[in-house]
């Protein structure tokens, strides 16, 4: 089953979906799609793969599982403990509503100091609302943009996290289209 399991994530990575019945057949070198899907069932049963509600096979949460090892000092050096703590998914971990969770390619600076560079991806969960100091996608006066959601008085404003730009006050209208749930940066 090990193996099985290995070459349908292998499937899955260099294609970014699942495999269907007959691929599955295929990897697995079945004459039929029947053998196919009792391999299938046998992966829902350990939670490998799922079903969406039209049916189609996604990855189940042990599919995306990534091992915590450990604790890493970020201050003075100690000595190094490998332990096998648990394991997590990235959704488990940063996703709370995967139908209103989606991401953002970041383009531009005015979220530098906040630790977000352009070409970084900011995980967003939709909402309409959001609490002030978080950060938020919104459409003010008709464009969109990424900032800081502040509140002086009674009027809420968007802040950017760099000095060389200025707060955005809307003349007209302000709407919360999401909130940033993490940002993702792929390290050189």
């Amino acid at each position: 089953m090990e193996t099985q399991i290995h070459s349908i994530k292998d499937f899955y990575a260099k294609n970014k979906r699942m495999p269907s019945y007959s691929e599955i057949a295929s990897i697995l070198e079945f004459k039929s799609k029947n053998s196919a899907f009792k391999v299938v069932n046998k992966m829902i049963d350990l939670g490998i793969i799922e079903k969406d509600l039209k049916g189609k096979l996604i990855p189940g949460s042990s599919f995306r599982e990534i091992r915590i090892l450990g604790l890493i000092e970020a201050g003075f050096p100690t000595p190094a403990e490998e332990t096998h703590y648990d394991s997590v998914t990235l959704d488990e971990f940063l996703v709370e509503d995967r139908e209103a969770t989606f991401m953002l390619r970041v383009k531009g600076d005015s979220m530098y100091d906040a630790g977000i560079r352009e070409g970084d991806y900011v995980l967003v969960e939709r909402t309409t609302t959001a609490p002030v100091g978080k950060i938020v996608i919104a459409e003010v006066d008709g464009a969109w943009t990424m900032k800081y959601l502040r509140k002086q008085g009674s009027y809420l404003f968007l802040e950017p996290a760099n000095k060389k730009y200025k707060p955005i006050f809307p003349k007209e209208d302000l709407r919360i289209a999401a909130v940033v749930k993490a940002v993702v940066r792929k390290m050189a």
